[in-house]
């Protein structure tokens, strides 16, 4: 299973920078700090029982926004707001002031909450296009292996959680990797009491 570095990499991470007016060091810090909050949100909606409406909207997205490239002009910023929005609901500027508060040694200048603000909206179509791939990936591999299930909140609740895995795992091969899973350790809290609105 992929994991988010590997999303960061598709990311044209110049233009990111672009739209948010900062350095490209900062915008891709920026990013490891915005993408676990994400797949963190979505997860705690998931274990609430969220978990069919987001494997719903997962595949209303499809996998056109990571197909051959991340391009910033296919992505929906309004689209994105609304993800941000469900997916955080009423703690949403908990999670940007948490995020901006934590500041990477990688930044070449400090994140500030406008600029996570900015982010979240940019990020979240993508991250949903490549949770619909990574669904789309362990529905055929299950297929081929003739155990083929339906779209259920189980396979979303899976990706995830690999996701999430990935992030607490990588913490002693990969300094960005553990950079990101401090940051979902850090809003663990934010999670736990209920995400949805």
């Amino acid at each position: 299973m992929s994991s988010l570095e590997d999303l960061i990499a598709q990311l044209p991470i110049g233009d990111i920078a672009k739209q948010l007016g900062v350095d490209s060091g900062t915008a891709e810090a920026a990013v490891k700090q915005a993408l676990p909050a994400l797949v963190g949100g979505l997860e705690a909606n998931a274990k609430e029982g969220g978990a069919d409406s987001i494997a719903k909207a997962v595949e209303q997205h499809g996998t056109a926004l990571v197909d051959g490239g991340v391009s910033l002009a296919d992505v929906d910023t309004a689209d994105g707001e609304k993800i941000v929005n469900h997916v955080f609901g009423e703690k949403k500027k908990d999670v940007v002031a948490a995020l901006s508060s934590a500041q990477p040694a990688a930044a070449a200048s400090p994140i500030s909450g406008d600029v996570i603000g900015k982010l979240l909206p940019m990020l979240a179509p993508v991250l949903m296009s490549f949770v619909a791939k990574q669904l789309q990936g362990k529905q055929e591999s299950a297929t081929s292996n003739a155990a083929a299930q339906p779209a259920s909140g189980g396979g979303i609740g899976d990706v995830l959680g690999g996701l999430i895995g990935g992030l607490a795992g990588g913490g002693n091969t990969s300094n960005s990797s553990g950079g990101m899973g401090d940051i979902l350790g850090s809003l663990g809290g934010l999670f736990g009491g209920g995400t949805k609105k």
